[in-house]
């Protein structure tokens, strides 16, 4: 009983601690720890069926039926991470930005064989899959931010969008926000104002998109499980590109913020900080190598 409240909220921890890294998706973690199935199934089952359970007062069976318990451990841990960890990732991006982005892009590429390695059958359709995902994260990557639009279609979508992102691997939802060109209008100024005319046209569309997208991913894992985790991998592998250690930062200031718009990528010089910097891309690799042996044997015990 003990491990299946702590298993999720570390997850969930790992999770939060995704998110607070620029540009990376805590739907990667999600993907990487074996719960990301779990999780769009756990949220796709918030439904008509889980409503009459309550208005019939069947609370056991409703938790039962949307998972609730693994969502409220997961939820608490991506909360617990995100609070405690912040400003510790804070300072190390000031400090130590070469080395902490060496680390996670050596977690990612590893994650794209060990995600990659579950898909049981490669051929033309998971390759295409594959390809495809990887085109998208880092076309992503290399957009130019479009200029703030308040109307109500476009903060729909802007919600409907946002939280896709969020749930994908290798995509931000903070960082699409930014390409959409409205980050500042939506997470800095209404948020800051509680200006409801455009938080509520964001959350509805965030909802939509959440209830939607959760159906449909769960549909493509069940009807085309190896093309889907194909094209997960292909996300993550794209996501690599705003991994990599050896780039400038263009930001633009959002208020009191600033945040990341794009990258100037560049190739590293081959001097002691380039050899540290493998070391941390190597120990990112281990990490995640580690875990999945472990996990391999756990299953087989």
């Amino acid at each position: 009983m003990l491990r299946n409240l702590i298993l999720p909220f570390l997850k969930g921890a790992a999770m939060g601690a995704a998110n607070v890294i620029p540009g990376v998706s805590g739907g990667t973690i999600a993907l990487i720890t074996g719960i990301f199935e779990r999780l769009i199934n756990a949220i796709k089952s918030f439904d008509g069926e889980a409503l009459k359970l309550i208005l019939k007062g069947e609370f056991k069976a409703f938790f039962s039926h949307t998972d609730f318990f693994f969502l409220v451990y997961l939820f608490a841990g991506i909360f617990a991470a995100i609070v405690s960890l912040a400003r510790l990732l804070e300072f190390l991006f000031q400090n130590h930005p070469m080395h902490v982005w060496s680390f996670f892009f050596g977690l990612v590429m590893a994650s794209v064989y060990f995600v990659g390695k579950t898909v049981k059958n490669w051929h033309l359709a998971t390759i295409i899959s594959f390809i495809t995902g990887t085109g998208i994260a880092v076309s992503i990557s290399l957009l130019t931010p479009a200029s703030e639009d308040q109307s109500f279609i476009y903060l729909f979508l802007c919600g409907v969008v946002a939280i896709c992102s969020m749930i994908l691997p290798g995509l931000s939802g903070s960082f699409v926000l930014v390409l959409m060109g409205n980050y500042q209008l939506v997470m800095i100024d209404a948020v800051n104002n509680f200006d409801l005319g455009i938080l509520i046209p964001v959350a509805i569309g965030a909802v939509a998109g959440l209830i939607v997208f959760s159906r449909f991913l769960s549909w493509l894992m069940n009807r085309f499980p190896d093309s889907t985790i194909a094209l997960l991998s292909g996300f993550i592998l794209g996501s690599l590109s705003i991994l990599w250690p050896w780039k400038d930062e263009i930001t633009r200031q959002f208020g009191d913020k600033v945040k990341v718009v794009a990258y100037d990528w560049q190739l590293p010089n081959l001097d002691s900080d380039f050899a540290l910097a493998v070391v941390f891309i190597i120990l990112g690799i281990l990490s995640i190598a580690i875990t999945e042996i472990w996990a391999g044997k756990k299953k087989k015990a």
